[in-house]
């Protein structure tokens, strides 16, 4: 089997329209054209053999340090070759945007600086003398077309390459006198100290810098951007506000501008397994984030990303002539796009054999019960305070989801972890339910409409008796489903979500034996796979999300010092950037997944500021 470097080494570009993954080596490996979502142009990362962008020195393919400019989503890479010293700056260009014209891809009004559509590659010598090698080969539709370089200039400079289908038209740019051999152009040049090279590729109507001193502005004004943005937030003077920043970053960098959308993580397929078939797509929106989201970029201040976000919600759950559909579904497109039907490339080999390869999402038409408690804890975020604004369609639709809950409150169905199995009565499923009746009757209430919140309190109430009924087993602990004595995760959103305040002796019972049973050397697991029909079979790694909701949850009933050996232990394990996987796995600390995770992220930011403020009142 071919070489891949570990996936938490992989560097994450972003210029909010677009993103890439960057290996070790200098290779960009991913990204997907002319949106996130689309096919690929650069796949080594599930293939070797399926197209990749290398920049850097031609002796050495280890680097000596690699980080993210501080503030940005600009990667900096320092190499020590035999012959001299290099840095390679990498980024996806941001520009002002130009305010006399309009995109017809945007919902909204864009900010004042955006994407152009350029990855921009820029080395500079610092010692010695360095040969900079550029190796751009590029394989349209995940790898399976090729197209042709062609020059477009007068020099070596400036190439062209379209494919066939009709899929994007790429430029590549360089200072280096650049070749070409069918779809792959390629060139060298040596530098010396001060000297400096560059290389950019560009899409859509994009243009790269045509010079050095074009490249250097552009990566000042990306610089600029990110360091602007992240300023507008509010962070803890606390040792771990890095982890907090980079979270942050890492949310804004897996946002879609256009309209508002934020990817559940950057890529497809990278497995949960290594060798097995738990390989997803991840390249859409999940309602169950929603919540989750929302609250993390409200903590930190960002209310316009937050306002952004819930437009998108509320523009991908509306139907034509302007009706909320009651029947959520699970995930949306990042356009709002409803059927994200699955299908496999059996032509990739997998990231280290992994397969089969998925692009399209097979939950998307599941039935999941928690998908509007999700939503209507977002609204609540959201808009409570100002319910009474809410325009009359609008609230009808939101009234309409509530009562949608609380018919389906009693109907099994696959639980917040997708399975694939038999639809199942899962108590999680039942307290989100529970959530979208509580939350909606809070919102009535605000906006003063008596008879809605009379009646969906009752309902709430009578939900949450039938939890207590039938979720709790003979120990006093919450169960898996209403069939079983299993723990899962998942409830471990019971107190997170106001189910039950964390003083009550279920809700203690519960998060420490999670801790303790439900844990592989302290890391938290979803479930017992050998006890839960999944439809597949194999182990799984501990998930990174579920171990920062023990997190929260042992914060939130006390037990500080346990919440902070945990919380400690999990940021040991983020990647070299500071950037989380899906899982992890607790006998290697290998991150599993897709990467970088949006959830894992919005967890920890929700672990870590709620353990904080737990530390502070414990004085």
């Amino acid at each position: 089997m071919e070489h891949f470097p570990p996936i938490s080494e992989y560097g994450f570009l972003s210029d909010c329209e677009d993103n890439c993954l960057v290996a070790p080596d200098g290779s960009v490996e991913w990204l997907c054209l002319p949106r996130p979502d689309s096919a690929s142009v650069f796949a080594a990362v599930l293939d070797r053999t399926a197209g990749s962008f290398r920049f850097g020195p031609s002796s050495t393919h280890v680097p000596h340090q690699r980080r993210y400019l501080p503030g940005t989503n600009v990667l900096e890479t320092t190499w020590h070759t035999p012959t001299g010293w290099l840095v390679v700056v990498d980024l996806l260009v941001v520009r002002p945007v130009a305010a006399d014209r309009r995109r017809d891809d945007y919902r909204r009004a864009p900010e004042q600086t955006g994407a152009v559509g350029a990855l921009l590659r820029f080395a500079t010598c610092i010692d010695g003398q360095v040969e900079v090698l550029a190796n751009c080969a590029p394989l349209f539709d995940y790898g399976r077309r090729v197209g042709q370089w062609e020059y477009d200039g007068t020099d070596y400079s400036s190439l062209t390459l379209g494919s066939e289908d009709g899929g994007p038209v790429l430029r590549l740019r360089s200072s280096l006198r650049m070749g070409a051999i069918g779809g792959r152009s390629y060139g060298r040049l040596t530098l010396r100290p001060g000297e400096s090279a560059f290389a950019s590729l560009s899409w859509r109507d994009g243009q790269g810098p045509a010079s050095v001193d074009e490249a250097r502005r552009d990566i000042e004004t990306t610089v600029a951007y990110w360091r602007n943005w992240l300023a507008s937030g509010r962070f803890r003077d606390h040792p771990w506000r890095s982890y907090l920043e980079r979270s942050a970053l890492t949310l804004k960098g897996l946002s879609y501008a256009p309209t508002g959308a934020i990817m559940a993580a950057a890529t497809t397929s990278l497995p949960e397994t290594l060798g097995g078939a738990r390989n997803w797509d991840y390249r859409y929106t999940w309602i169950r984030d929603s919540g989750f989201m929302l609250r993390s970029l409200y903590v930190l201040g960002f209310e316009w990303e937050a306002l952004e976000y819930f437009a998108f919600l509320l523009e991908a759950m509306t139907l034509p002539g302007g009706a909320l559909a009651f029947d959520l579904q699970v995930m949306y497109g990042i356009g709002g796009e409803r059927d994200l039907s699955e299908q496999t490339l059996d032509h990739l080999s997998g990231y280290r054999g992994s397969r089969p390869v998925r692009i399209g999402n097979g939950a998307w038409d599941q039935r999941q019960n928690d998908v509007w408690g999700m939503l209507l804890d977002a609204v609540d975020t959201h808009i409570h305070r100002s319910a009474a604004q809410i325009l009359p369609p609008v609230w009808e639709g939101l009234a309409g989801l509530v009562e949608e809950a609380i018919a389906r409150e009693g109907d099994p169905d696959q639980g917040i972890w997708e399975i694939r199995g038999d639809p199942q009565h899962f108590t999680a499923s039942k307290v989100l339910c529970w959530v979208a009746a509580a939350r909606g009757a809070s919102l009535a209430r605000e906006r003063g409409d008596a008879a809605r919140a009379e009646r969906w309190q009752e309902a709430a109430d009578a939900m949450k008796a039938g939890v207590l009924e039938h979720g709790v087993d003979e120990r006093g602990r919450f169960r898996q489903h209403y069939a079983n004595d299993d723990l899962d995760a998942s409830l471990l959103l019971i107190p997170i979500m106001g189910f039950l305040p964390p003083e009550d002796p279920r809700v203690r019972a519960t998060v420490l034996a999670i801790a303790d049973e439900l844990t592989e050397d302290g890391l938290a697991l979803r479930y017992r796979v050998d006890t839960t029909d999944t439809g597949f079979e194999g182990r799984e790694g501990t998930f990174t999300i579920c171990s920062f909701w023990l997190v929260t949850a042992l914060a939130m009933i006390g037990e500080t010092g346990r919440a902070r050996a945990l919380c400690e232990k999990l940021l040991s394990f983020a990647s070299p950037l500071h950037l989380y996987a899906e899982e992890i796995d607790p006998s290697t600390g290998q991150h599993l997944g897709n990467f970088p995770q949006a959830f894992t992220h919005l967890a920890l930011i929700d672990a870590v500021t709620r353990l904080i403020d737990a530390e502070a009142a414990d004085g």
